[in-house]
């Protein structure tokens, strides 16, 4: 009874110089991955047994070769737990990682929603509190000017106008995070679909006395919905349109690449600061501090590149923006038919 307490006490001796060591060192690699502290708690207890059996063999309760006996089989013990804590260990690892990246996520996406209400909030209040100003004086008949008049006609209908196109944004947008948004993909000629863009954003081009210049070349057919294209080409426009000075050009082309279509606007905005290029695609980004749209409705909700990029990844391709000189170029790749 004496020899096996003498042995215990040993043993717990031995395991604690070695466990305390084994805290040390976890303290030491705390920013680390998960996998490195899973490897270190089973060297530890690795450890913590050889040392055990050596101590109680150095104080003569274990013949040479039990001892060898032991930590032979402590070895092979430790090599099969250390391969598997390895596997187990990164499989956790990798579940951590990606657990973090959805929380990373949400929080983002929760921050931008916490942005979009209030930045559309403020574009909805400000033109509602003008249509309901302007309203009021036609109805008390404050303004008998007939120029005045048509002018408040003008701004109110203009007003409407940007409030609808907004709400429409607004819907798009939310089918495409909800994933309700159900294409029904076909064989779409690009150059039909870029005519009838560049004819729909023309009168705003006219009005900034910008170039619409389509490429001289053989358009391809892209496998997409037909609805979802159009309004992933008018965005693309408008955008350019709206960002570029008067008197600037915008440029649309297309061609094949592999087993895709890439669709390309360029502009002569004038490029976007090194720091807004991971961010134009967020939603209600705009890239500048005023957020009052122009007298003539030109000024959007910030949605519109939001929207192409969620209707883009819906087709299971891609879109990105680089400065080109002058300006900038999206480019957006989508699959071939």
């Amino acid at each position: 009874m004496n020899d096996m307490l003498l042995i215990g006490l040993y043993a717990l001796a031995a395991g604690g110089v070695v466990a305390l060591a084994g805290a040390g060192a976890l303290r030491l690699l705390r920013g680390r991955s998960i996998l490195v502290h899973v490897l270190v708690l089973l060297a530890v207890t690795v450890l913590a047994v050889v040392a055990g059996v050596t101590t109680v063999a150095q104080a003569m309760f274990l013949s040479a070769h039990d001892l060898w006996v032991v930590l032979v089989t402590v070895t092979a013990s430790a090599v099969i737990s250390l391969a598997v804590g390895a596997v187990f260990g990164s499989r956790l690892a990798a579940t951590a990682v990606w657990a973090q990246a959805a929380r990373d996520r949400e929080r983002h996406l929760e921050a931008g929603r916490r942005e979009l209400v209030a930045w559309v909030s403020h574009d909805l209040r400000t033109p509602l509190a003008g249509l309901r100003a302007m309203a009021e004086a036609l109805e008390d008949r404050i303004i008998e000017d007939q120029d005045t008049v048509d002018e408040y006609h003008r701004r109110i209908r203009v007003e409407t106008d940007r409030m609808t196109q907004l709400v429409d944004d607004l819907f798009e947008l939310s089918r495409i995070n909800a994933g309700a948004l159900h294409l029904v993909p076909t064989t779409v000629p690009l150059s039909e679909i870029v005519s009838d863009a560049i004819a729909g954003v023309a009168p705003l081009a006219a009005s900034r006395r910008i170039r619409l210049i389509p490429a001289d070349t053989t358009w391809p057919l892209v496998r997409a919905g037909e609805r979802e294209l159009a309004r992933i080409v008018s965005n693309l426009l408008i955008n350019s349109v709206r960002y570029t000075p008067a008197d600037g050009t915008v440029h649309i082309a297309a061609g094949h690449e592999h087993d895709s279509v890439w669709l390309a606007v360029s502009d002569t905005c004038g490029g976007i600061p090194d720091s807004d290029l991971g961010r134009v695609f967020d939603v209600a980004f705009r890239g500048e501090r005023a957020r009052t749209p122009g007298t003539d409705g030109s000024g959007g909700g910030g949605l519109g590149l939001a929207i192409v990029r969620g209707l883009v990844e819906a087709h299971g391709g891609r879109v990105g923006v680089r400065n080109t000189g002058h300006g900038c170029r999206f480019e957006v790749h989508l699959p071939a038919a």
